[in-house]
Parts: C-alpha cells; sequence; structure tokens
C-alpha cells in the first residue's frame, strides 16, 4: 500500500477512534515514528502531511536529522526511546521535545546541559514490568514535583509503552491509569499506544500516539 494510502488509513481509525469518546481528532497528535525509515520514506510522509516525526535512537536520529534540516522549523522532531546519559547534549540539538524521562538523575542532567526551555514527558512503568524503563507510579509524584522545580524543563505531560499484546483491550487499564495519573497531576500530554493499541490508547485519552509499522511497514 502507498505510504499516503497508510497515513489516511491511521487518520480515519485515529478519527473512529476519538467519535467513539466523544473527542475531534484535533486533540491527538499522529507521531509517526522513523527508526529503520529511509530519508526517502520520511519525505514522503512530510508530503502527505505528517509533520510529528519520532526516533529511538539519538545516533540513528543525528545524521537523519541532519539531512532533512530542510523541513524544519515546519516539523517537530521527538525523542521516544530510552535517552543514554551520555547522548544528552546531542539529544537537546537535535529533538525539539523528549518523551522518555526515566529518571530524576537524567532530569537534572538535562537541565544542566541546556539553556532553552524544553519540553518533555515523564515515563510511567504503569504495568511494573521489570524490564520496562520509567518511574514506578508510587515514586511518579514526588519526582514530578522535584523535576518540576528544575531550571530549563518544562513537564508536560507522562509517557507509556503498555506491554505487548495480541488483545488491545488487556492494556486498556494500563493507558486508563496513565490517564488517571495526569490528571491528578494537572497536565496537559499524554503520549501512549502504537501501531497495535493505539486506538484504546486515544479511548482512554492519550493526546499524541506513536506510530511506525501501520505507517511504514515492517521494519529490519
Amino acid at each position: 500500500m502507498y505510504i499516503g494510502d497508510k497515513i489516511r488509513e491511521v487518520r480515519d481509525r485515529i478519527a473512529r477512534a476519538c467519535a467513539r469518546s466523544g473527542r475531534s481528532p484535533r486533540e491527538v497528535t499522529l507521531v509517526a515514528v522513523t527508526k529503520g525509515v529511509s530519508l526517502a520514506m520520511i519525505k514522503a510522509a512530510y508530503d502527505c502531511g505528517i509533520r510529528d516525526f519520532g526516533e529511538n535512537r539519538v545516533q540513528e536520529a543525528e545524521g537523519k536529522i541532519a539531512q532533512l534540516g530542510d523541513l524544519r522549523p515546519s516539523v517537530t522532531w521527538h525523542m521516544i526511546g530510552h535517552l543514554q546519559s551520555n547522548k544528552v547534549k546531542k539529544a537537546l540539538r537535535i529533538f525539539d521535545i523528549i518523551h522518555s524521562i526515566d529518571s530524576l538523575r537524567l532530569a537534572e542532567l538535562l537541565s544542566r546541559r541546556t539553556d532553552r526551555t524544553v519540553p518533555i514527558l515523564l515515563q510511567v512503568n504503569v504495568s511494573g514490568e521489570v524490564s520496562r524503563s520509567g518511574f514506578s507510579v508510587g515514586e511518579l509524584n514526588d519526582a514530578f514535583h522535584k523535576i518540576a522545580q528544575l531550571a530549563n524543563l518544562k513537564v508536560v505531560g507522562l509517557m507509556t509503552i503498555a506491554p505487548p499484546s495480541a488483545d488491545p483491550e488487556k492494556v486498556r487499564p494500563f493507558f486508563r491509569k496513565l490517564r488517571e495519573l495526569r490528571d491528578d497531576m494537572g497536565l496537559e500530554h499524554l503520549s501512549m499506544g502504537m501501531s497495535d493499541d493505539f486506538e484504546v490508547a486515544i479511548e482512554e485519552g492519550a493526546t499524541m500516539v506513536r506510530i511506525g509499522r501501520a505507517i511504514f511497514g515492517e521494519r529490519r
């Protein structure tokens, strides 16, 4: 399927999920995840109206973003993967927003390394899986208040990665819990939902969905 058709299909699914939950599609940002995606495909997605792109690795993103410099300032680059401390300086230079702040130490390092206001989301391990990064539900509130006091950072929302499941309904409780946490903290954004579960995430309040495979197909 042509990439434009895939994008239209995803947007249609977003619209239907919004309709089911009494929301407007304008409330949901489609972040096209370009991990392993060629420059040509990214440009094709841009030509089809995509303006938000997400990358998982700083090293891969650095070269791509430099080569796609002509797309700025009309696009927003999202860092959505685990951010290593030794990559913070580069990440601050190339990304507009960082979804994956998973420790107070990382937030403090970001704050020290920049002199601009950086929008960030706190990654929450809602499922409690040992293999997942992120703040636990129990430690989130304290971490949020400490990070909110740091210079040059603006906490705009929460992010989570749901456990893999063949049935999206099984991960609905995790998305619902993140929304409840977000509401209690008075934040704006919820970055949750990927190719297999984004419709359920939207029904539970997602404002950003991170879609790779449903747009670009299977990648190596």
